[in-house]
């Protein structure tokens, strides 16, 4: 082999390794710039808190801005697709939760692949969701709804709050678990919901529990369960302790788009991880019923991957379509 072309195929095979190596300076320095992360909701309620509580512990810890970017729409699609669009570097992040899952399924057409172009970074919290009523509904339980809708078939209402949503499949899953004929009432938010319901123009709900929780406590509505445990109602039962393995939670997490270097993911995954646990944010988090969630990133894909699965068999059995 002559000198010149030894010396080409170096040059050549140091080219080729540059990107990589790139790649690897930029993780170990990062971030070395404010980092965006995408909140596909509008300001304000459960959602926006817990993005600003982990955006602010993450500037703090890691010496740079996260900068929250409320961009609602398209039933959080419009945000997602930013996201996927975005250099895989990590200065671009994604807010998502059980929404997504649930989008994958609900929309037949989208211009990305959620679990393909999005990669799971660290879990936020879990929120529970209430089964409730309103009191001039004659029963306390779940167990004495279930027989109350079951001697009353088609004449009850149970509302949601919106067509496609997890609370509307937080009701599809009850329904068929438990074989009640109700009335799906979709409404477009929850606040709307919880006025109808106060006021007795619907019977029941599938509400989350941050927007439900004052007229709980105020005794404006009734509390018949929760569809996952929270300290912030302990002596409130899930509604698995009468319908076994019914289980339902609003989600939220981080994401980032694929291919964003591990070294990246795992210095978040670290970092938001340390702030779950940190007490002043726990308690804040508490205040809201959200309950902190750990994951590593390989755990948050496959919970992920798994919620999605269900939810598709959730949304094909029923029918469900979006608004």
């Amino acid at each position: 082999m002559t000198l010149a072309r030894r010396q080409f195929l170096q040059l050549a095979a140091g080219a080729a390794a540059l990107p990589a190596a790139t790649r690897i300076v930029h993780a170990q320095t990062y971030p070395a710039r404010p980092v965006r992360w995408i909140v596909p909701y509008p300001p304000g309620g459960a959602t926006d808190l817990v993005a600003r509580l982990i955006g602010q512990w993450l500037s703090e810890r890691l010496g740079q801005q996260f900068v929250i970017e409320n961009r609602p729409g398209g039933g959080t699609n419009i945000g997602v697709q930013a996201v996927v669009n975005a250099p895989a570097d990590g200065y671009t992040l994604l807010f998502f939760g059980s929404t997504n899952a649930i989008n994958a399924t609900l929309y037949e057409q989208l211009p990305f692949n959620f679990l393909r172009d999005i990669a799971p970074v660290a879990g936020l919290v879990t929120l529970p969701m209430v089964l409730e009523v309103n009191p001039a509904v004659p029963v306390k339980t779940t167990a004495e709804l279930i027989a109350h809708a079951k001697a009353n078939p088609g004449r009850l209402t149970l509302a949601s709050f919106g067509a496609g949503t997890i609370s509307h499949l937080a009701i599809e899953l009850f329904k068929s678990t438990t074989g009640v004929d109700m009335v799906h009432v979709p409404y477009r938010g929850g606040a709307p919901l919880v006025t109808d319901l106060v006021g007795g123009q619907v019977n029941a709900a599938f509400d989350a529990l941050p927007s439900s929780l004052p007229h709980i406590r105020s005794g404006a509505l009734r509390a018949l369960a929760l569809t996952t445990r929270s300290d912030v109602l302990p002596d409130v039962p899930t509604v698995g302790d009468t319908v076994p393995g019914y289980e339902v939670s609003t989600w939220l997490g981080m994401g980032t788009p694929s291919g964003t270097p591990a070294a990246i993911i795992d210095t978040l995954n670290r970092e938001v991880n340390a702030g779950l646990a940190n007490p002043a944010i726990k308690a804040k988090l508490a205040e809201v019923g959200a309950t902190p969630v750990v994951f590593t990133p390989a755990e948050f894909r496959a919970y992920v991957a798994a919620e999605t699965e269900k939810w598709a068999k959730v949304i094909k059995a029923a029918g469900v379509k979006p608004e």
